[in-house]
């Protein structure tokens, strides 16, 4: 077994970096997900990837589970992703106008996932999500968006903004009264709010997967009673697949589940590293879209060349026969040595030390909580300083997760057994040297 030294790794070229970025960029960061000030100390700027690892400014390697926040889904550096990339770009990176690569993968798109029959490309997932909703009430002449409390779709109005508080300052009151939470995994409540808001309800929309409160999946049956309770109430129901789109299965958790909805939301996977987002659904929805409707929504960069070349060789590795078998088979492998380390532990002390593994498919989370979480209700149980300890134990030593105590690590096709053995081992150490 290795034994953790605080510290292992040295990382003053990061440091300074850390220091100089934070003069010229908010908090140092483009996105705060990728800020440590949860976790503390600084940030590592990461100078290259290649397969399961990143390699960061002093040449330190780690053993990646960030996995680009999600795209990385076949390892980085991907070389049929950089090789398509790489043709298309000496052509021209972009044209505005429609191209054969749009068209390609807009087939993929519609061939691959039954409740798609049309699909608009745009450049995130937080675009995708803000367009959805948008087309949601346009379709309905309805307002009101139903979100699950803690879930998270970008960083538009519409969803940080609800019926009983801002997620963020800036954001108009009116926003607040057009959305209103519910908790997951329980379909009285959702009745309820349904109900209580009848006739003025554009959409439902939720992660299947909820991704950035502990990698939370569904009670049995409680998608599918989403799916009736939204028919029964003609509201719209909204799968946010930018996570787990193509990383759960290849048509997301709606082939996984079996649950179809009406408009869709992607990105991240899809893009196999370019910046990617897509929303899609039934004709009669999508046709709503200018220039054939009345909903507005446009972008220069939307369908762009390199980015649909990314995309349409992801998508043709991912939709080999074995790929999701195996991503499974290494999660699997993951957790249970995890798992019997946690056993270990407990069986030794007599004690149930407060670790919980979530998991679905190649996301994955290790919550430093007593109980399972199911809703973000329980996520409030997490110890986010907990998990800041781990989280630098196991860095120092070459194991990055995402510094959140919340949100979904990723597995990668390019993992191999020995990463896996190796990251059991140094977690299980880390276990032992916070709870003994």
């Amino acid at each position: 077994m290795n034994t953790l030294t605080a510290h292992n790794l040295k990382t003053p070229n990061s440091q300074n970096l850390s220091r100089e970025i934070e003069q010229l960029i908010p908090g140092g960061v483009n996105s705060p997900f990728r800020s440590y000030h949860e976790v503390g100390g600084h940030a590592i700027f990461i100078d290259r990837g290649s397969g399961s690892k990143v390699f960061d400014a002093d040449d330190n390697e780690y053993i990646d589970y960030v996995g680009a926040w999600g795209p990385a889904i076949l390892g980085h550096s991907y070389a049929p992703v950089v090789e398509a990339v790489k043709r298309v770009i000496n052509d021209g990176p972009m044209f505005g106008a429609p191209h054969k690569l749009e068209l390609e993968l807009a087939r993929k798109l519609v061939a691959g996932i039954p409740s798609v029959e049309m699909v608009r490309f745009v450049n995130s997932g937080t675009e995708a999500v803000m367009s959805a909703l948008r087309l949601a009430r346009g379709y309905t002449g309805r307002d009101t968006i139903v979100m699950f409390e803690g879930g998270y779709h970008g960083h538009s109005d519409s969803v940080l903004a609800s019926s009983t508080h801002k997620h963020s300052s800036g954001i108009p009151d009116q926003f607040c009264q057009n959305t209103v939470l519910t908790p997951f995994n329980d379909l009285p409540a959702l009745e309820k709010c349904l109900s209580d808001n009848k006739g003025k309800i554009a959409a439902v929309i939720i992660e299947p997967v909820a991704g950035s409160m502990g990698v939370i999946a569904e009670d049995p049956g409680f998608l599918s009673g989403v799916r009736e309770l939204t028919k029964k109430h003609h509201v719209l129901l909204i799968f946010d697949e930018v996570l787990t789109g193509f990383r759960v299965a290849f048509g997301g958790a709606q082939g996984l589940y079996d649950v179809e909805p009406d408009l869709t939301c992607f990105g991240k996977a899809l893009g196999g590293g370019m910046p990617i987002g897509a929303y899609g659904g039934k004709k009669t929805i999508m046709q709503k879209l200018m220039p054939l409707g009345d909903v507005y929504q446009a972008g220069t960069f939307s369908g762009n060349p390199v980015t649909m070349a990314g995309a349409n060789a992801i998508l043709d590795s991912l939709s080999q026969p074995g790929v999701y078998e195996t991503l499974e088979a290494l999660g699997a492998k993951l957790f249970d040595g995890l798992r019997k380390s946690i056993d270990k532990i407990n069986q030794k002390d007599g004690k149930s030390i407060p670790v919980q593994l979530q998991r679905v498919g190649s996301m994955f989370a290790i919550i430093f909580a007593p109980h399972p979480i199911r809703n973000f209700e329980d996520s409030k149980s997490i110890d986010n300083e907990l998990f800041a300890s781990f989280f630098h134990k196991i860095l120092a030593n070459g194991i990055m997760l995402p510094p959140s105590a919340v949100d979904a690590a990723c597995l990668s096709l390019a993992h191999t057994e020995e990463d896996i053995k190796r990251t059991v081992d140094l977690c299980s150490s880390a276990f032992t040297s916070l709870f003994g």
